[in-house]
Order: structure tokens, then sequence, then C-alpha cells
């Protein structure tokens, strides 16, 4: 009765309307992916196109795996429901083995292909053996960051952000300069628990680890400001814990250091500190600013 004529109308129909979805799917969702779901355009860094392109590849995969499931679960629904007028019971068979091998080796080979892509591109996005134009050491603490231009020997120390909702909180965040197409070097560290350095217009991430230093490399290719934040709950604050990036030209850059050098920012901002230490030192820095 496989073959009979009343069976090939809904075949052809679930065919057709199979094709029709995943089509619509790959033509909608791709733009939509690429323009409004990552919070970024590839031309902010060196590396954001690299992780939309592969968020985009893994999405189409992800939508022709489920166009093609969902296909056969209706075209087995409508093509083997049962009928009122058949009362035999289907073959029952315990193995079979082609079909068992094809459902074991289909999915090695999509996540074989996914490996392969995903490990190349982060192997991309970690390189860190190119010699970097600046270095910055990032250090997360409750609940705040430092930042040390290690070449400059310069440093901006952050105290943990008052969030009230009203306008101008976002001017007191501690705020990161990064020169516009030159080699970024950041080392990452922690100096109590676990934080994350976030970007998220980079679309990189990178965990704070007490007693250990992470570190990665970015060439930012826009000029802009944009925001930051800890990715990791790490504690009552961890909202608390935001920052500013600004990305400028080298004379804005240049100026910035200097601006932090006349006015007593000068040196790095050690591991060893404690938080408490760190505030009093900012909050010294502030008072002679006032005066």
């Amino acid at each position: 009765m496989s073959n009979s004529p009343r069976l090939r109308a809904p075949k052809l129909a679930l065919a057709g309307l199979g094709i029709a979805l995943t089509t619509a799917l790959l033509a909608g969702c791709t733009t939509g992916i690429e323009n409004g779901a990552l919070p970024s355009t590839p031309e902010i860094t060196n590396q954001t196109g690299t992780v939309i392109h592969l968020w985009n590849g893994s999405w189409i995969a992800a939508l022709i795996v489920g166009a093609i499931t969902w296909g056969l679960i209706l075209w087995c629904v409508a093509v083997y429901r049962k009928r009122k007028d058949d009362d035999k019971l289907p073959p029952q068979g315990r193995a079979h083995l082609p079909l068992e091998l094809m459902y074991t080796a289909i999915p090695l080979i999509m996540i074989a292909v996914l490996f392969k892509f995903t490990a190349e591109d982060m192997a991309e996005i970690r390189d860190t053996s190119g010699t970097p134009d600046i270095t910055i050491q990032v250090i997360g603490k409750q609940w705040s960051w430092d930042f040390n231009y290690v070449e400059d020997d310069t440093y901006t120390a952050g105290v943990q952000a008052t969030l009230t909702g009203e306008e101008g909180v976002e001017e007191t965040l501690p705020t990161l300069y990064l020169p516009v197409d030159e080699r970024v070097e950041f080392q990452i560290m922690s100096r109590d628990v676990i934080h994350s350095f976030w970007i998220p217009a980079f679309l990189y991430k990178v965990d704070a680890i007490p007693g250990r230093e992470n570190d990665f490399q970015v060439i930012p290719t826009k000029e802009g400001t944009y925001k930051g934040k800890c990715a990791e709950l790490c504690g009552e604050y961890h909202a608390s814990m935001l920052f500013n990036v600004k990305v400028v030209s080298r004379d804005e850059y240049d100026a910035h250091m200097q601006w932090l050098r006349d006015n007593g920012y000068e040196g790095q901002l050690g591991i060893e500190y404690s938080r408490d230490q760190v505030v009093e030192i900012t909050e010294g820095h502030d008072a002679e600013e006032g005066n």
C-alpha cells in the first residue's frame, strides 16, 4: 500500500512545504541575525566579523537541521497515520542496521564540522602572537575596574558606580581609552573573586580569575564610545561593575595619557592592592583634582 497514488500527494505537499519553509527561514533569519540579534557590525574591531560569521553559520546549520527533522516528523505523521479501514499492525522490526548507522554517523559529521569552524575561528580570535602597540592591564575588583596603561605608565582607578537612574551617572564610570587601528593587548586579572571583562560591542569577553592572567589582543577599527560590564555574577553589586570604552585617534589618546600624568595618575596599580586601598587612592586624586 505504500506505493498507492493516494500517498503521493501528501509526500509531494510535505516536501514542497518543507522546501518553502526552509527557504523563507534562511532568507529572513540570516539578515536578522547579522543586523539585529548581534549588537555590532563587523567593522568595530578586526574580530567582530569573524564572530558574526561563525554565529550566522551556526544558526543556518541549526535551521537546516530543524527543517529536515520537522519535515521528516510531519511526513511520517501524514503518511503512516492510522486510517479507519486499516486494522493491521505495522511490521515489527527489532533492528535496522543501515538506519542506525545513518543516525549515528550524521550527527558525528555535523559535530565535527561545527568543531572545525569553531576551533579555527577561536584560534584566530585568541591569537596573541602579534606585537601589541599598547598593553593594558585590566584588574577586576568588587565592584569596579582598574586600568593600567603599561607603556605610558599611567592608570585609571575605578570606584563602585552609584546606579541611581539619574542622568550623568555614565560620566562617573571609569573610562578605558583605546587608540583606533592599533593592536591592543589586554592582560586580564582579578583582585578578589572571579569577574568577566566584557565589551558587548566587541563580541568577546574574558574571565578575570584570581591568581591567573588571561590575555587577548584586538584592533579597534571604529571610533566611538562603547559600554563595558562584568559578565560574571560576582557579588551583591555585580550590576555596578560598569565602565566606558572610548576608541579615539592617536592624538586624542596621547592627550588623555598626558592628562592622567598631569593629574597624578602616574605609575601602575598593583594586583596586591585591596579594594579599600584603591578607593582611598582614587579619592585622594579626586581631592587634588578639585583643588
